[in-house]
């Protein structure tokens, strides 16, 4: 954690590179990126958290669909050169 010099001594340096003005656009824009953040947060707590029952695939037990199971499997006669 930062000591109440280290602290000076930043915003010190912050106003001799970025100038008096440049100081209050530079917050603004801060706290508007901290509401948007936590505005999607909340919108994210009220989607539901299960997804895989709208998907229409399941799961066997490896973890992985049936669906990329079934296209990786059977023969491959299917045109592909055999090796």
């Amino acid at each position: 954690m930062m000591g109440t010099t280290e602290i000076i001594i930043v915003v010190g340096v912050v106003l001799i590179l970025f100038g008096a003005r440049a100081i209050p656009k530079f917050a603004r824009s801060v706290g508007k990126a901290k509401h948007e953040f936590e505005k999607g947060v909340r919108e994210g707590e009220d989607e539901p958290t299960n997804t895989d029952t709208n998907s229409g695939s399941t799961t066997n037990t490896t973890g992985t669909s049936d669906r990329n199971t079934d296209k990786n499997s059977g023969d491959r006669s299917s045109g592909s050169p055999s090796q």
